[in-house]
């Protein structure tokens, strides 16, 4: 592989007059090859020249120059785009400091008074060619960089999938088994005693079998949902929805399937009329904000629920006076299956937050949290106001 081009180009920068003559002298007799001289006699004149897009081969570097002294010049060099090899030139007491010069990246240096054709001549085509390969290999690292960093990218995204396979294997065998077990459990009974059970007992037994079978459908509804958003296959439905109803109908749906109703405190302000939603995407962020407030929280206490109308975006607000969340799991919080320490007791999935955020990202908001453990959360959902354009796309309003 030839690096040398047919006639050589080279930057020489030397503030002796007579040493720049006999190096160019010296080059000239070489029954071989060309070379073009370009001789600047300080570092500065030399940089305004690569500025200026001149192209060459090499550059030749004194180290005593009137405006750099030493390895002052080389750096500056370096780093230019054009990044050229670099040969330095040292008188014979300097030899030290040129050694510390090719350690910082010069590719060879030269005592002047040593200097002959044959020398110079090979000093200068290695120069090159070392050149040429370092930053070949640079470019070969760069790749390699790129593909472990590729590498460890997908084998951290394979780890995250078995840990979200291995969980989901977990809540499986827990949380699908304990309605299914209640479903065969009454409908054991009723098959076996039914002409022994009171209509009253028998209604009971159905009632369980009911609210199992829709506990189990919520489950399955929330899985497939968050695998969805994990697969980016969802996309938003937009309407025009009036969000006081549909707030309002979410509340009685919500206190609706507890145990224990609690008061829910319903403020709104600014116009809730306006913009277009998922209604699909924003019911399931409302119900699991109310859910967990309700559900982490002790009963005697209201659940604070804010619908704000602002400037150009929708804000939700859910606020509790529960358990709180520790500041060792807020980092954790938003993903698929992850439950605090301290809601030991309490059932669920985990799934609820890491739906709302998924849910609130692809309509194009944003999830914010404060909470302090033992003295309640606030879960804010910000989602933009948009408005559908005559050709369907959508707009901010």
């Amino acid at each position: 592989m030839s690096v040398i081009s047919p006639s050589l180009r080279i930057l020489l920068i030397e503030d002796n007059l007579a040493e720049a003559r006999l190096l160019q002298e010296i080059l000239k007799g070489s029954p071989t090859e060309n070379f073009e001289f370009k001789h600047v006699q300080r570092l500065g004149d030399a940089l305004a020249i690569l500025d200026q897009g001149q192209k060459f081969d090499i550059i030749l570097l004194d180290l005593t120059l009137p405006d750099s002294q030493g390895l002052d010049s080389l750096p500056k060099l370096q780093q230019h785009q054009q990044q050229l090899p670099v040969i330095v030139l040292t008188h014979h007491q300097d030899e030290a400091l040129a050694l510390e010069a090719v350690r910082q990246g010069a590719q060879d240096y030269l005592v002047k008074r040593d200097v002959s054709l044959d020398v110079l001549l090979r000093s200068v085509h290695y120069a090159i060619q070392r050149h040429c390969l370092s930053r070949e290999l640079a470019v070969e690292n760069q790749t390699l960089n790129a593909n472990l960093k590729r590498q460890e990218r997908e084998l951290s995204e394979a780890k995250a999938a078995n840990k979200l396979k291995s969980e989901f294997v977990s809540m499986l065998s827990h949380d699908f088994r304990n309605p299914l077990n209640t479903i065969l459990l009454s409908a054991g009974l009723l098959e076996e005693s039914g002409d022994r059970l009171s209509k009253g007992q028998q209604h009971n037994y159905f009632n369980m079998i009911r609210t199992a079978i829709k506990d189990l459908d919520e489950l399955l509804s929330e899985v497939l949902l968050l695998g969805k958003t994990e697969n980016g296959q969802l996309s938003c439905q937009f309407e025009a929805l009036d969000l006081l109803y549909f707030c309002q109908d979410l509340m009685r749906l919500v206190n609706s399937a507890q145990r224990q109703p609690r008061p829910i405190h319903f403020h709104t302000e600014g116009n809730l009329q306006q913009g277009v939603w998922d209604a699909h995407l924003l019911r399931h962020i409302i119900c699991n904000l109310l859910s967990n407030a309700i559900k982490y929280s002790p009963a005697p206490t209201p659940i604070l629920f804010d619908v704000i109308a602002k400037d150009k975006t929708m804000i939700f607000r859910v606020a509790d006076q529960g358990i709180g969340i520790p500041p060792q799991a807020m980092a954790e919080l938003f993903n698929p299956f992850f439950r605090a320490d301290n809601v030991e007791g309490v059932t669920g999935t985990g799934l609820g937050l890491a739906i709302v955020q998924r849910c609130a990202n692809i309509h194009g908001g944003e999830v914010e949290v404060e909470s302090q453990e033992g003295g309640g959360s606030c879960f804010t959902v910000r989602l933009p106001i948009l408005e559908i354009a005559d050709n369907g796309d959508r707009v901010s309003s």
